[in-house]
């Protein structure tokens, strides 16, 4: 099948398609004779003449040949650059899954809809391996019955799109269909016993059963070429409880988690793509998107005689549920249309994210028997609403020059929830709040207890907001935009970018780039570029008192706001904006049976901002540690550290028929070394660097991507029957536990399997196994105990998750 239509992400772009997971390969792209433009762009660029790699993945057919029901986890084995892990004890983070590309942070990849920037969770990750200290985009919130395909841009692209783009884009085309129903079901389940399960021990010999159903229909308007599609999804998840075998540790029982594993979730999806022409020359368009997620996650266990339970409410302890419910919006418009010459798109894209937290199966604890066993914790919310406009133009200068330039206005709110008063509270004996001022001797005393202990508040788990916040802010940036194809075989761009922040100031970026064909073949590509990332307002005024484990030990923390008079004393600066400096080379080479890129990279990002490490009371000024006797250790958003990424994509594709058949196959892989070059710690901190970014924290944030990752991917067709073989192998990943010892995750290699058959032209089935051989990460023997791991669990969440094996069946289905 001929494509006839394919986005570019800005106009330095290039496509590079994965064999099976696209099932359209370059050779094919060669042949693409139109391009549909996202934004403002050259409308005669092709998807394989542009000077920076993209990948351009259909997600239709790869989801038909996986396991997977959500857009972060398909990527995840999708594309080599790109990394994903399922959470676990991460707050809420087991309901958003952390996303990164090329290891950098999870804020520092912008997310586009169709072209148009997408709003922002409001979710801050506080623990887990990946985005500590970041915010980050919610990838699942966009089902994947109304994806029409998903491109992945490799290089930095502020100059072109602003803020969040330091390491590449991630731009999602809805579908827009004009005609027909396709519906999709799908029902998979991890198949947990088999003979070479001896390590790790589940609730049932069937867990993580997972029903998905989603409807696309596509309908004509007008008698003019326009169009409505419209999608509806449901997804039911359950637990998937991962446990270590009592024949390996003496006393499974005290691990700090005994329900440690993936969350329960229920999604409910709906999203529309509408296009209106009105009159000759105008075109209305809008893009709506409803998404509801409840995620039920177990906390760490508390167990009978532990300090933290009252055991009349539970005599034989507690595992503590976060019952987060996530609730989404998009509601994007605009127009397109022609003045003078020059295409125009002015539009508005609108988003807010709310999150909220009930926490069941819990108690506060210095409320002794009186103490509710649910609450509301409250919550957080972020409104982002971005007007602008887009105008390009071609004109006649050597042999085609395009230039587009535009602007936006953008508006943020992030907002802080309050809990209930009993969800963050501390009381005395009397019931009575307790404050800095309360006399030690009303606090509720643990019996027994020498020295004298006091009871943690709060609702166990996550204990609730405090505080109501609402903080905005206002951006306006404009931009220009310029490609010139000096000849036949030599192309040129220059993008240039200014921004300016109410709430921080301004900066100038700017983007080169260039290609060059030394034969129809073979070409050069390349690109330099400065980027930036503008501090996230909940980095600016996030702020909470939260309890924690450290080898097994709970201790209270605060969470200090970079605006706080404690961050202020303690010598934390205010937070300024991350600068990048970008540049990446390669080639490309393609025939008709084979096709490879390779591209190096070069990525330096000055301030990037980071959670510090746990800064002890004790060691505070004494007149902060009068102001603040309830906590043990404080933590801070600061321009932490500087790192310099360096590393490699290649990605080498062949087809080629196979007696009656098709073969395609795909070799992608990506080499990835980051280091931290400098850490920023302000004149009162110098001398403290090994606390204001511990050895455990510096591994955390390497740890955001395996150092390789190898994606083998081998697709045989013959008439209706297809089968499908995925390899990936995730390179080994260190941690660093709370003893200061090494965690040492070896690497991996999954296997994905799948058998299709097409019954009609209408139906197709799907057999399949994710992960078919049981892959675990490493266990860590000698911590479940002891709680060294960052989720206190049999290992913590790296490579390539820890549910196991899946067996699925899919049903795909069109009228």
């Amino acid at each position: 099948m001929k494509i006839k239509y394919i986005s570019v992400i800005f106009l330095t772009a290039s496509s590079l398609s994965y064999a099976q997971q696209v099932k359209d390969t370059l050779t094919k792209e060669s042949k693409i004779d139109e391009i549909a433009i996202t934004g403002s762009r050259n409308k005669k660029r092709t998807v394989t003449n542009t000077p920076v790699p993209i990948d351009v993945i259909d997600i239709k057919q790869v989801s038909q040949s996986t396991g997977q029901v959500e857009v972060n986890q398909l990527l995840q084995f999708s594309a080599p650059s790109f990394n994903s892990n399922k959470q676990s004890g991460s707050d809420g983070a087991d309901a958003v899954d952390p996303a990164t590309l090329r290891g950098l942070g999870p804020d520092q990849t912008l997310l586009l809809l169709n072209g148009k920037r997408y709003h922002q969770s409001s979710l801050i990750n506080l623990f887990g391996t990946k985005g500590r200290g970041n915010t980050g985009y919610d990838m699942n919130t966009i089902p994947i019955g109304a994806i029409k395909r998903v491109e992945v841009l490799r290089d930095g692209a502020s100059a072109q799109y602003g803020s969040d783009a330091i390491a590449g884009v991630i731009n999602v085309i809805l579908n827009d269909r004009d005609k027909g129903f396709e519906g999709n079901a799908f029902y998979g389940m991890n198949l947990f016993k088999s003979p070479g399960d001896k390590d790790v021990v589940s609730d049932h010999k069937t867990d993580g059963i997972t029903f998905n159903f989603n409807g696309n229909l596509g309908t004509k308007i007008g008698n003019k070429g326009g169009f409505g599609n419209f999608t509806a999804e449901f997804i039911n998840k359950d637990y998937a409880i991962r446990n270590a075998n009592p024949e390996i540790y003496n006393k499974p029982s005290l691990a700090p988690r005994q329900r440690f594993g993936d969350a329960k979730a229920q999604n409910v999806y709906f999203f529309g793509n509408i296009e209106l022409p009105l009159t000759d020359g105008l075109k209305f368009y809008s893009r709506q998107g409803f998404s509801h997620r409840n995620t039920k996650a177990y906390a760490w266990t508390r167990t009978a005689d532990d300090d933290k339970n009252i055991p009349e409410i539970y005599p034989n302890g507690f595992d503590p549920i976060e019952n987060t419910s996530i609730t989404d919006f998009t509601f994007d418009n605009g127009l397109k249309f022609k003045v003078a010459d020059w295409d125009v798109d002015f539009y508005n894209a609108f988003g807010d994210n709310r999150f909220t937290y009930q926490i069941d199966r819990t108690l506060n604890a210095t409320m002794g028997l009186k103490s509710p066993t649910s609450f509301d914790a409250g919550g957080h919310s972020l409104l982002q609403n971005t007007t602008g406009f887009n105008a390009v133009r071609q004109f006649k200068v050597l042999k085609g020059l395009n230039i587009a330039f535009g602007s936006e206005y953008r508006y943020e709110k992030f907002e802080i929830i309050k809990g209930e008063d009993a969800s963050y509270a501390m009381y005395d004996i009397n019931g009575n709040v307790v404050t800095a001022n309360t006399p030690q001797n009303l606090w509720v005393t643990i019996p027994g207890s020498d020295p004298v202990r006091y009871r943690p508040g709060g609702a166990q788990g996550f204990p609730g907001y405090s505080v109501n916040l609402n903080k905005s802010r206002k951006n306006f940036a404009a931009y220009i935009d310029t490609e010139l194809d000096v000849t036949d075989k030599w192309m040129i761009s220059a993008a240039g970018r200014f921004e300016n922040y109410n709430d921080f100031g301004s900066t100038l970026n700017g983007k080169l780039a260039t290609r060059y064909a030394f034969t129809p073949q073979f070409a050069f590509r390349g690109s330099v570029s400065t980027g930036f990332r503008a501090p996230s307002l909940a980095q600016k005024y996030y702020s909470q008192q939260f309890t924690n484990f450290q080898a097994g030990e709970l201790v209270t923390i605060q969470l200090a706001s970079n605006d706080s008079d404690l961050a202020s004393r303690v010598g934390i600066e205010q937070l300024k904006q991350e600068t990048s400096v970008n540049g990446s080379a390669g080639f490309t080479f393609n025939t008709s049976k084979f096709t490879a890129t390779v591209d190096g990279y070069y990525i330096s990002v000055k301030n990037r901002i980071v959670l510090t490490g746990y800064f002890p009371r004790t060691g505070l000024p004494s007149e902060l540690q009068q102001l603040y006797p309830l906590i043990d250790q404080v933590q801070f958003f600061s321009n932490t550290i500087d790192t310099r990424t360096k590393g490699i994509d290649v990605i080498l594709s062949y087809n080629e028929n196979l007696g009656s058949g098709k073969l395609t196959a795909t070799l992608a892989g990506n080499y990835n070394d980051m280091e931290i070059t400098r850490v920023n710690t302000s004149p009162q901190l110098q001398g403290k660097e090994d606390v204001y970014l511990s050895a455990r924290e510096r591994a955390f944030i390497l740890a955001s991507a395996p150092k390789t990752k190898i994606n083998l991917n081998l697709n045989y067709k013959i008439s209706r029957f297809n089968a499908n073989l995925q390899l990936v192998r995730f390179d080994k990943v260190t941690l660093i536990g709370y003893d200061d010892s090494e965690q040492i995750y070896n690497p991996k290699v999954t296997t994905d399997i799948s058998f299709g058959y097409e019954l009609s032209n209408n139906l197709n089935f799907t057999l399949g196994s994710k992960n078919i051989f049981n892959r675990y990460p490493t266990l860590q023997k000698t911590h479940v105990t002891s709680g060294n791991t960052e989720a206190g669990g049999i290992f913590d969440p790296v490579q390539m998750g820890f549910a196991g094996r899946q067996v699925f069946a899919r049903l795909n289905f069109k009228f």
